[in-house]
């Protein structure tokens, strides 16, 4: 492995650190919230990547694979919810889900 496991998990753990203060910050804006998701779970991926390098065996790659699977059906519909609900109520603000409920 060129670059040391060592620095690959302190930037996963930057990235994931990153994410998760923009998730904090911005909760309720539905978009800096879906940002913040899918820049922790590339985070996740990284460690996993260099985890299958570090020990030479592709689990860590297939999981990240499923991952990124997993992260495009979440912004899919995350982001028809974010269409519907500023077409419903002119905003993106996170509150506003609350009053879709049935």
């Amino acid at each position: 492995m060129i670059v040391p496991f060592e620095h690959v998990l302190a930037l996963a753990g930057i990235l994931f650190a990153l994410g998760l203060v923009c998730v904090m910050v911005w909760r309720m804006n539905l978009i800096m919230l879906l940002i913040g998701i899918e820049i922790m779970l590339n985070a996740a991926m990284l460690a996993f990547v260099g985890g299958a390098a570090r020990w030479g065996m592709a689990d860590g790659q297939v999981f990240s694979l499923v991952i990124m699977a997993m992260t495009s059906a979440e912004v899919s519909l995350a982001l028809a919810m974010v269409v519907y609900l500023h077409r419903r109520k002119k905003t993106v603000e996170a509150d506003e889900f609350r009053e879709l409920k049935g």
